[in-house]
């Protein structure tokens, strides 16, 4: 399908075509929410779960999403060059095996080992599912298009955390991971019969020295801030060198990036200011809110006593917000420009994160809930303006790279996030309760695991009987501390992202506030890209 028009046929069934994509979309984001929710339980020890530990949870999450993110380049470029929906499709099969292996793990490593083929078969899903919105829509229908995407998002989270917790409550944890294979199947049989295929007619070549550099760039770094959270010290020696090395890495990614003739990514991207600040806001408020999630999870079951599925409901406002509010975005930016907009949901997420500092143990769930709206809001404000600025300042027929891009900062400051607020947690956490530890004789293995996080203090409560119950309420104390202190961090980093928009992302464009003059004058005064 050439880059330049919809074919009119295509434009007919364009919604359907939508559909599918959002089924497609809907299984990624889905196996991330219902993870948040299955991790209390994979945490538990056998045959409940697998007895993991915090930083094998984190892996969980962050070996899917580093593969994910490293592999996105080179997924884009593919898509571009030998078509989104043949690249679509085998992202799908590849999915639907990681989902089947990881179902069947037996290990906490091997748990990881599958996420990670799980997330490489998704980093072949996203980028293709806007990538072909973005060629199936005119650029006057993307804006809904994409907030209708966006949306779909929202409503992933929803059913994610629910569906999680009703497994969870009538079957064994890999239940979480098989719920995908069914979604794979009808996804598969409705892209064949329904979604057109698109690429670009001059593409690139792919470049796997520059894919290479950024996995291990991105391993290294979030490795180093998982290990400076199990030490509880940034400054130890395997801390520091872990974390100079990946600096030396993504410096080297970068330098090779902009000598390349063929990069996997054009750092040129970045030089136009809705692409760069986009971008930037889109990495910022994921860093902020999965780091949120993470915890809040742990929160709800560990701290309040919810189990899996009430806890699922709980999240449900931030899910609905999005849902929403998303598709209708692009009438608020129409009216005040993508900038304002972008701005005032920065400071609507620094808001509810800054509310996580008055929440203890005995919140009332109302609380709870009006925080959690308020944040899917915002997000709803932030996720369409910014990803339509990302794709709308890159030609048609780059729509998989620019997704890409778009995909990539999103997985890498949500992974960061979890990664940075897990640390911070997870210090905090063992400062508060090790004085406790200290005091039972125990030994050395045993205090350093119960210590790591509160889930490993609770298991060995429950395992010492009586004589552990002293135990549980210091734990949750020091939990709640930490809590404050991980979400005083993410309230800042999502009022970086604010300053970032405000500063950067450009205001409302000149040509909607001038659309009433005579047409001579527009013409004297064309704007920027006309004709583009």
């Amino acid at each position: 399908m050439s880059p330049s028009f919809t074919p009119e046929t295509v434009h007919r069934r364009r919604w359907a075509v939508l559909a599918v994509l959002m089924l497609s979309l809907l299984i990624v984001v889905l196996d991330n929410s219902i993870l948040n929710v299955a991790m209390k339980t994979v945490a538990q020890p056998a045959p409940v779960g697998l007895g993991a530990t915090q930083s094998e949870l984190e892996w969980a999450v962050n070996s899917y999403t580093l593969v994910f993110a490293g592999l996105l380049f080179t997924a884009g470029l593919l898509g571009d060059r030998w078509g989104r929906r043949r690249v679509l499709l085998f992202g799908l099969v590849v999915f639907g095996l990681g989902s089947v292996c990881a179902a069947l793990s037996d290990s906490p490593g091997q748990l990881v080992a599958f996420r990670a083929l799980m997330g490489f078969g998704g980093a072949f899903v996203m980028p293709s599912t806007l990538a072909i919105l973005m060629n199936v829509f005119e650029r006057d229908e993307q804006p809904k298009a994409i907030g209708i995407w966006a949306g779909g998002v929202g409503l992933a989270i929803a059913i994610g955390p629910i569906t999680g917790g009703l497994l969870l409550e009538h079957f064994w944890w890999g239940s979480v991971f098989l719920v995908n294979v069914p979604i794979v199947v009808v996804a598969l049989a409705a892209m064949v019969l329904l979604v057109p295929d698109s690429r670009d007619p001059a593409p690139g070549r792919t470049d796997p020295f520059g894919v290479l550099l950024s996995i291990a760039g991105l391993v290294l770094l979030v490795y180093g801030i998982i290990k400076g959270g199990q030490l509880a010290d940034f400054t130890d020696a395997e801390v520091l060198l872990t974390m100079g090395g990946a600096v030396a890495v993504l410096t080297g990614f970068v330098l090779h990036e902009r000598r390349s003739a063929h990069p996997a990514l054009d750092v040129g991207y970045f030089r136009n200011p809705s692409f760069s600040a986009a971008v930037a806001a889109i990495a910022l408020v994921f860093f902020a809110l999965m780091g949120v999630t993470f915890f809040a999870v742990f929160y709800m079951q560990s701290v309040r006593g919810f189990s899996a599925l009430e806890a699922g409901l709980l999240m449900l406002p931030l899910a609905l917000a999005q849902l929403v509010f998303a598709p209708r975005a692009r009438l608020v930016v129409e009216r005040f420009g993508a900038k304002a907009v972008c701005t005032s949901g920065m400071l609507l997420v620094a808001a509810g994160m800054a509310a996580f500092l008055f929440f203890g143990r005995t919140t009332p769930v109302w609380a709870l809930e009006v925080v959690f709206f308020v944040q899917g809001t915002a997000m709803a404000h932030i996720m369409p303006p910014a990803t339509v600025s990302i794709m709308q300042s890159l030609p048609r027929e780059k729509a998989g790279s620019g997704s890409a891009v778009n995909n990539t900062f999103r997985q890498v400051g949500g992974a960061m996030g979890v990664a940075v607020l897990g640390s911070v947690l997870s210090a905090r956490y063992r400062e508060g309760v090790e004085g406790e530890l200290a005091a039972l004789p125990l030994p050395e293995g045993v205090r350093h695991a119960a210590g790591e996080s509160i889930e490993g203090t609770l298991a060995l409560a429950s395992r010492m009987g009586p004589a552990g119950r002293a135990l549980v309420d210091p734990a949750k104390d020091a939990f709640v501390d930490a809590m404050h202190v991980a979400a005083a961090g993410s309230a800042a980093v999502a009022l970086l992202g604010a300053v970032v928009v405000a500063v950067w992302l450009p205001g409302k464009p000149r040509a909607q506030g001038e659309s009433s003059r005579p047409p001579q004058t527009e013409a004297a005064n064309p704007p920027v890209g006309a004709g583009s």
